[in-house]
């Protein structure tokens, strides 16, 4: 019974995802749905780049593309970098900012909507209504699926209900949804499938160590770095996997040992993932490597990331602190240190961005792809609390936190919670206003 629930979970976390993507398009008498805009379409732009318009060097075809559907953004075409080569910036060369992995994972269903776009009378552009169907789904395939997978991992250790309780406040109660479903073309839902996919392959490796497995795991950390560089971190989850403890260490890297093989050919196919990035820089750049840009304070990160009222995570997703709060709870779980090691690097590096705004955005939309490894620590609490006199009160502010969250991601797609700017007065005011 217990595995079904979690399982009706998913499904029910599902149809909301599925359903609110419905609702915020335009079925609802909106502008025809757009979701490639704005740093969506540097994301995406390798695809009509290479399929359609064969300019990869110089993407010449945005101008004409914003013109018919307005892509772009107010703030001019920050999506592409100057080339320092003067000879290739005469000829009108430039680099997309941002990497190749999120392209990689719309690739399947750019086809489709390529192919739909043939089959009706809609232009066969890469950007007219089919394409934009087909992309806006994309991030809910994946993420549905990696629920699933998380599911799998969090049963190995929690009860049926609360995998079920962990899985819907994990999506419903944060700003998962909104990057999911509303906003679900930037990085965020797809490196959420990821991760859930990471832990997933990290969990059946330790059971039984096997060159398929070992091969999923490299490919998903490549993939992910193709997407966020940044989320190379991720590598600390299943090297401290199962370190917990003197006799787990021992056993963990008596596996490794015995399989040393796997990480030749875990390079071997990291390096075949990453070619295609270093051939596009080479061809656009001339350049093997090419600086995309990024500033970072280190020694003074921005705290108001987690705690101001412009968009702090824990002001805007409350219920999130119960996610920091679990890793107290953890015990002595074979990912207690892979958690751990990786929680406090990500959080640190997120709120030492120098723009700590992270644009346009709803809560602190950097920390929700890292949601599946925090689910762990937060089913630890909420097992701990629902076995004590504090269950009902606890599922009482779970309650309400999630029926505050999906008012709010209503708020905020309509402009009564800004995109950015909000402070302690105005939030005050709007509260569920």
């Amino acid at each position: 019974m217990g595995n079904r629930l979690s399982f009706l979970a998913v499904l029910l976390t599902g149809a909301v995802l599925l359903c609110t993507r419905i609702g915020y398009s335009e079925l609802r008498g909106w502008t025809p749905m757009k979701v490639t805009t704005w740093d969506a379409l540097a994301y995406y732009g390798y695809l009509p780049s290479t399929f359609i318009h064969h300019d990869l060097e110089r993407m010449g075809w945005i101008e004409g593309i914003d013109s018919t559907y307005q892509v772009v953004g107010t703030g001019g075409l920050y999506q592409m970098l100057p080339v320092e080569d003067p000879a290739l910036a005469a000829q009108g060369h430039r680099v997309d900012k941002c990497l190749i992995g999120v392209a990689l994972m719309e690739l399947p269903f750019f086809f489709i909507g390529h192919w739909i776009a043939g089959a009706s009378d809609f232009l066969q552009d890469g950007f007219s209504p089919p394409y934009q169907w087909a992309i806006a789904y994309a991030p809910l395939f994946y993420c549905i699926a990696g629920l699933f997978l998380l599911r799998h991992v969090l049963l190995r250790w929690y009860t049926g209900p609360v995998v079920a309780l962990v899985l819907v406040l994990l999506i419903l109660a944060t700003n998962a949804i909104q990057y999911i479903s509303v906003d679900g073309a930037q990085t965020h839902g797809f490196l959420f499938a990821l991760y859930a996919a990471l832990l997933y392959s990290t969990v059946r490796w330790h059971e039984r160590p096997t060159l398929t497995r070992s091969l999923v795991i490299g490919g998903t950390i490549t993939l992910a770095v193709l997407t966020r560089p940044t989320e190379v971190i991720m590598i600390f989850i299943p090297l401290l996997w199962n370190t917990h403890s003197h006799e787990a260490t021992a056993l963990k890297w008596a596996q490794v040992e015995a399989h040393r093989s796997h990480f030749f050919w875990m390079a071997a196919l990291g390096i075949l993932l990453v070619f295609p990035q270093l051939l596009y820089w080479k061809i656009a750049s001339g350049s093997w490597l090419f600086e995309i840009g990024s500033k970072w304070d280190f020694l003074n990160p921005h705290w108001r990331v987690l705690i101001g009222w412009e968009k702090g995570w824990f002001i805007y997703t409350p219920i999130t602190v119960f996610f920091v709060i679990g890793l107290f709870f953890m015990n002595d779980q074979p990912w207690r240190k892979s958690v751990l090691t990786f929680t406090l690097l990500n959080i640190w590096i997120i709120i030492a961005w120098h723009d700590w705004r992270y644009g346009g955005s709803y809560s602190a939309r950097a920390l929700v792809q890292s949601y599946p490894v925090l689910a762990l620590p937060f089913a630890a609490l909420v097992q701990r609390v629902i076995s004590t006199r504090w269950r009902w009160p606890f599922l009482g502010l779970c309650a309400y936190l999630l029926f505050v969250n999906l008012w709010q991601i209503r708020q905020y797609n309509n402009g009564i919670i800004k995109y950015d700017g909000m402070t302690r007065e105005e939030y005050i005011r709007v509260y569920l206003h």
